[in-house]
């Protein structure tokens, strides 16, 4: 994208508004719009869009030949909190009012009730309670038989007087909020089949954090349908990162549970065993995936794994950050983000885990679990898991590597 200082007496544009960047110093503020700049950038390109624009204070004004379609792109870009599609006018009253009369038209009729929200960026002439007033004159008179109602209205236009112009609108579409994607640096991401894990990536972005979705393949002790339903889930999420190819790889986690059964490791001790080999797992591939920590969707007390005694041993000996976003929500929170991101789905098929099992330990003892764990000489399984990788790009979400030797060292942008 480029920018640009194209102007007319009225033009639609698409603007976007950012939060918690004002929040930031100044040189950090500059550095981190930069990159918001940049990722509207790559995201319109990805979808074939061109464009310019302009950096008001607060806001962004993108002006392309299809404003739904980019509107509807950068309503998914981390660090913004909303989006309109505008019309752009000059900022006298005359052209103010022309153009919501020209957005009112074509929604209110005879017997419907309207509002006008009006700012103004200066500190002369007309006050916002006047311009919205006489705005809201203009379309009442445009209009017969409308009735005002500030609190709850049919319909609501919308009026932005700043130093290059009026803005005039009717829309606004929520995005995500918080910091712009790459901001934080990348994160491994332990990716399941559920519902949990995909939120927990989610979250990652939207705090700024580029990802890597890490999957532990169990084979034949996972449902038929586990595999696919994680590479659906990380298509899905790719839809919030338009512009950067996000990977996927795949580690074979099928070995685990063979050696538990040939073992006889005490069934009670089998789900806590297999987090810990995740993380392990996890934590040997975040310095060649080139990521900062890694993120997992465990949610506190949730199920027998996530009992506080069980996250304590289960984190017993790593050396990297683990980030739980979900580690406080409920389970009726985390789906409604999943219906909202996407990610939730009805009928997701056969995605049991035939190693879990019915009576499983909530406060498993870490002597215990060392124990297992030499006994199963865990640090080779951890090591063929390292190196039976596949790889998965969210463009085709096909396999596009298969290889036995890791692949080189992932660098960010």
């Amino acid at each position: 994208m480029q920018t640009g200082e194209e102007n007319s007496n009225s033009e639609r544009l698409v603007m976007v508004r950012y939060g918690e960047l004002f929040l930031k110093s100044e040189p950090v503020k500059h550095h981190f719009i930069g990159l918001l700049l940049r990722n509207i950038g790559k995201a319109l390109t990805a979808a074939g869009l061109n464009g310019h624009y302009e950096t008001p204070r607060g806001r962004i004004l993108i002006f392309g030949d299809e404003p739904e379609k980019i509107a509807d792109i950068v309503s998914r870009i981390f660090g913004l909190v909303d989006v309109s599609i505008c019309i752009r006018t000059r900022g006298g009253i005359g052209d103010l009012c022309s153009g919501a009369v020209a957005l009112a038209s074509a929604h209110l009729s005879a017997g419907m009730s309207f509002a006008v929200r009006a700012k103004r960026q200066q500190k002369t002439g007309l006050d916002s309670q006047e311009l919205g007033a006489q705005i809201g004159s203009a379309i009442y008179e445009h209009i017969p038989g409308l009735s005002v109602n500030l609190d709850h209205p049919d319909y609501e236009v919308f009026v932005e007087v700043r130093d290059f112009g009026g803005l005039v609108y009717d829309s606004r579409i929520t995005a995500p909020g918080g910091l712009p994607l790459g901001t934080q640096g990348r994160a491994l991401v332990l990716l399941s089949s559920g519902i949990d894990s995909p939120v927990a990536s989610w979250l990652a972005m939207k705090r700024g954090c580029e990802i890597t979705h890490l999957h532990l393949d169990g084979g034949r002790w996972a449902g038929c349908d586990v595999k696919s339903a994680a590479i659906e889930n990380h298509r899905r999420l790719s839809r919030w990162c338009a512009g950067y190819p996000l990977m996927m790889v795949i580690a074979n986690s099928e070995p685990l549970y063979d050696r538990m059964q040939e073992l006889r490791i005490p069934p009670r001790y089998r789900c806590v065993i297999c987090k810990r080999f995740m993380h392990q797992v996890a934590s040997r591939l975040m310095a060649h995936e080139g990521a900062l920590a890694m993120v997992t969707g465990e949610n506190l007390g949730q199920v027998a794994s996530q009992t506080l005694a069980n996250l304590s041993v289960i984190s017993e000996g790593l050396t990297v950050p683990v980030l739980r976003p979900l580690i406080t929500y409920d389970k009726e929170e985390i789906i409604t983000l999943a219906r909202r991101i996407g990610t939730f789905d009805t009928h997701p098929g056969d995605l049991a885990c035939r190693a879990v099992p019915k009576m499983p330990a909530t406060a498993a003892v870490l002597e215990a679990i060392l124990a297992c764990e030499q006994k199963m000489d865990i640090d080779s399984i951890v090591t063929r898991a390292c190196t039976e990788l596949q790889y998965v790009t969210a463009l085709n979400c096909e396999i596009v590597s298969d290889t036995s030797t890791p692949l080189p060292g992932r660098t960010n942008d």
